[in-house]
């Protein structure tokens, strides 16, 4: 029986054609940079994010590490969203490995940083502070899309601050494929861009950074000096390639269909449905907290998995149909019903 996975889109299985790809990829040592199918990722991504190179990383949280640790030297700062995943959910590494700060600010409700109170937390040019160098932004944020307006504005704010601008784009073509416009649109604004391959497209491994010529240069030592450098690493670049040209225009259906997850949830009284942030693959409900661990063990006795907490992500993805989440529906419901004839039993 089919697993109905919504803990992420993380858990995408490469598709039979993408595995072929794979198979017959012409590979070389990418350490010396002389694997094909790597350089034509490298090209393929930096032209379509409107970069004049682009360098090919294990994951999103190597894309981000060595971006920040190109960007900033020991002892300066960067500003972050307090739940932006360069700065929550990658293990502290650029503090860590790169020695430098944090300064973390709460995001608006539309997943921005408020250029006002970024500009608050820029350190006055004096040595008892840490030397602020960069802004970084995330898009898509917990599924929400940035308002192009805002990434002018941020861009704009930036070179007025002599701040670099970095973007954890992991989610960057759910963004485009929102808003029906080239990506390039939403990341010509930055200085750096990191994607991931590994989520919404559908690849099993990498991401992918792109940048000036001369950073990606000093990215690629880097990503070197943190265990990075692979070898023949073209057969993994081959399932990349395979999702930017066949993955993203389906992404519609994974929003479309978080759209009906949502939906479907509203029957629920015991969910509380954000439907203003349901925007590209992710949807948000609200939980009693004892009832969350209850019902994750239920639906994976239905073979559906999601991470219990009192604050429900659902993420919707290319494992998932239409007709998967007409099973989920039906599952909740059967539990909520369950919980209400417990309650009933109790009262008698």
């Amino acid at each position: 029986m089919k697993t109905i996975d919504l803990r992420s889109d993380t858990v995408t299985k490469p598709t039979p054609a993408m595995r072929k790809a794979m198979a017959g990829a012409k590979v070389g040592d990418d350490v010396y940079g002389d694997d094909p199918t790597v350089i034509r990722l490298e090209e393929t991504v930096a032209e379509m994010l409107g970069f004049e190179a682009a360098l090919f990383t294990c994951s999103g949280t190597q894309a981000n590490l060595i971006s920040l640790m190109t960007h900033c030297a020991r002892g300066d700062e960067y500003i972050v969203g307090q739940q932006a995943h360069t700065y929550k959910y990658e293990g502290g590494g650029a503090a860590v490995l790169g020695s430098i700060q944090p300064q973390p600010l709460d995001f608006d409700k539309d997943g921005t940083l408020d250029l006002a109170k970024v500009a608050t937390a820029i350190k006055p040019d004096d040595f008892h502070f840490a030397r602020t160098r960069l802004l970084c932004l995330e898009n898509t944020q917990a599924g929400k899309v940035l308002p192009v307006e805002y990434l002018q504005s941020a861009a704009e704010f930036a070179r007025q601050k002599r701040l670099a601008l970095h973007l954890d784009g992991a989610r960057i073509f759910n963004a485009s494929v929102k808003l029906g416009v080239q990506v390039s649109e939403l990341t010509k604004h930055f200085d750096t861009v990191s994607v991931c391959l590994s989520k919404g497209l559908g690849a099993p491994v990498g991401s992918v950074v792109g940048g000036s010529k001369d950073f990606i240069k000093e990215a690629r030592r880097w990503r070197k000096v943190v265990g990075g450098g692979m070898r023949q690493a073209g057969i993994l670049a081959a399932a990349g390639l395979y999702a930017l040209e066949h993955h993203v225009e389906r992404m519609k259906e994974d929003h479309h269909n978080a759209e009906l997850l949502a939906k479907g949830f509203f029957e629920f009284e015991e969910l509380r449905v954000e439907t203003e942030n349901v925007q590209t693959n992710m949807i948000f409900a609200n939980i009693n907290s004892d009832l969350c661990h209850d019902l994750a063990v239920f639906l994976q006795t239905q073979n559906i998995l999601i991470s219990p907490s009192q604050h429900l992500r659902l993420v919707t993805h290319l494992d998932i149909t239409t007709r998967d989440l007409k099973k989920v529906i039906s599952s909740m419901s059967s539990f909520f019903q369950q919980q209400k004839n417990q309650q009933n039993q109790t009262r008698i």
